[in-house]
């Protein structure tokens, strides 16, 4: 079951279910209260599910499922995709969703089904290895996630801070972000991810990060925080 407050949105996921075989849409909801009459009456297996709509947000109506099918998230804000994982969704789809991503998240949905070892739900763009390259000028940079600080992002380039450099490389925040794993980083403002581990401390809108002041913006406040708040020692 498809369940997205956007036409567009909704008939291009439909649009990619009928393009998968195995795949048997049993309606294309615009809202969570729609979704709910539905799954009363038919149980599904997999629920693609974008989380800002009227009314009641995916992550919300989410929560109120006590036999919740398999979940794959679709929306165009990355902050709440730790939430999402919290509650053992198998994938999360940034939009615009791309027919090559959509096919990557269902095989993970097929491979769960199935019971193959080590098909749980994963982080976006988690890989295996600990590093990345990045174009710095007309040179490729190796830099391992374990060294970066924090990212800052300026239309179409990014600034990599990490412990003994600067790396700045022409390409969208947005890219960059979902290359990253993200049990090691967060997004905190439209312009800056940063890494769970370099933060030294949080002063109300900041984080502190070395001698680095990072902002936290008003959309990502609350995800933020609560983020946090669910690590802390009681």
């Amino acid at each position: 079951m498809i369940v997205e407050d956007e036409p567009l949105a909704r008939n291009l996921i439909t649009e990619y279910v009928k393009k998968v075989p195995y795949l048997n849409l049993v309606k294309a909801c615009s809202g969570a209260l729609e979704a709910m009459e539905v799954l009363r009456a038919s149980p599904v297996d997999l629920l693609f599910l974008d989380v800002q709509m009227p009314e009641l947000t995916g992550i919300a109506f989410l929560k109120t499922l006590q036999k919740k099918p398999l979940v794959i998230l679709t929306t165009a804000y990355s902050e709440y995709a730790l939430e999402g994982y919290e509650l053992d969704i198998t994938d999360y789809l940034l939009k615009p969703i791309t027919f090559e991503r959509f096919l990557k998240a269902v095989d993970k949905v097929s491979q769960r089904m199935s019971g193959v070892p080590g098909a749980q739900s994963e982080k976006p763009a988690e890989a295996s290895s600990n590093f990345i390259f990045v174009k710095d000028g007309t040179k490729l940079v190796k830099i391992r996630w374990d060294d970066i600080l924090y990212v800052e992002g300026l239309k179409d380039y990014v600034t990599i801070h990490t412990r003994t450099q600067k790396v700045i490389s022409l390409q969208r925040l947005k890219v960059l972000e979902e290359q990253l794993p993200a049990d090691k980083f967060i997004r905190v403002h439209n312009s800056f991810i940063v890494a769970l581990d370099a933060i030294d401390s949080i002063h109300k809108d900041k984080i502190q990060i070395g001698q680095a002041h990072v902002p936290i913006g008003d959309t990502y406040k609350k995800t933020f925080r609560e983020f946090i708040e669910g690590r802390q020692i009681q």
